[in-house]
């Protein structure tokens, strides 16, 4: 009697242990479409998330890398078809980079709606996510946070670094793949350097446009150079640091799962300078 009571908790414990990941994900689902709604309606504005963390898979509890891809710029079109033209347009964005053309298809169409567009990036947004934030009217940031260089990179290269080869080697001494490489090097440098000043132009004015397009592609930087609030200022770029409240709480949304003991610990809870609990003591 014992064994078969302890034989039917074994398997109620392995099949809930099984739908429990299904069910947190359904409740995490539906309290941040919750919140995206409120910043809505405060913002009265269409709300997109591009947030880009490591995720785990429900049953083996693996991980994976998220980066900008087809799928994303897919969804992203399509939220953006589904906006009236005249209603802004608000996206968070926290990203590693990713494609090349799916940035390009998110940023094209995000200077196409005649609505204002605002790219909020609270932690940071480097590569591809720098110019999706780059097509925006107004690229608000944690003081913080941080967008990255958009030099091209070529398999696990810079395309700056390979073409750097052909300046310092005799022609007849470099293989022929290096070659190839470069002139492909060559090309994304100058179609990302075209694509950059075009999305730039209206904002800082043509030549202007084209100094800042030439910064940030030309490998000045390392590909994950860390360009603060204050370096976009003083390039002109239209950033504030007035972040929504809402944003962060919807960042807490998308934590990545824990599999270990966790790297970074705190007490989850706003603690109060003592000049303000001095304040909160007087009548």
């Amino acid at each position: 009697m014992w064994s078969s009571l302890i034989f039917e908790i074994f398997w109620m414990v392995l099949i809930l242990s099984f739908f429990i990941p299904f069910i947190r994900a359904n409740v995490q689902k539906s309290t941040r479409e919750a919140l995206i709604k409120q910043l809505e309606m405060k913002r009265k504005s269409r709300v997109i998330t591009l947030i880009h963390r490591q995720e785990s898979m429900s049953f083996f509890g693996l991980t994976f890398g998220r980066y900008i891809n087809i799928e994303d710029s897919e969804e992203v079109l399509r939220a953006i078809k589904l906006t009236p033209v005249d209603m802004p347009i608000d996206i968070i964005l926290h990203t590693p980079g990713g494609l090349v053309l799916a940035a390009e298809q998110i940023a094209r169409a995000l200077v196409r709606h005649k609505g204002k567009v605002t790219v909020f990036v609270p932690h940071y947004a480097m590569s591809g996510g720098t110019l999706i934030a780059l097509a925006a009217d107004e690229i608000v940031m944690d003081p913080n946070a941080v967008l990255g260089p958009l030099d091209p990179q070529i398999g696990s290269y810079p395309a700056p670094s390979i073409l750097s080869v052909l300046e310092k080697k005799n022609i007849n001494e470099i293989d022929d793949e290096t070659l190839i490489l470069a002139d492909v090097a060559k090309k994304a440098i100058d179609q990302v350097r075209d694509f950059i000043s075009c999305l730039l132009k209206e904002k800082v004015g043509e030549e202007k446009a084209k100094e800042l397009a030439q910064t940030l592609s030309s490998g000045k930087w390392t590909h994950d150079y860390p360009i603060t609030i204050e370096t976009l200022k003083n390039m002109g770029l239209p950033v504030s640091d007035q972040m929504p409240e809402e944003v962060y709480q919807l960042m807490n949304l998308y934590k990545q799962a824990e599999q270990r003991r966790p790297s970074v610990q705190y007490i989850p809870a706003p603690y109060k300078s003592s000049e303000q609990n001095n304040k909160s003591l007087k009548f």
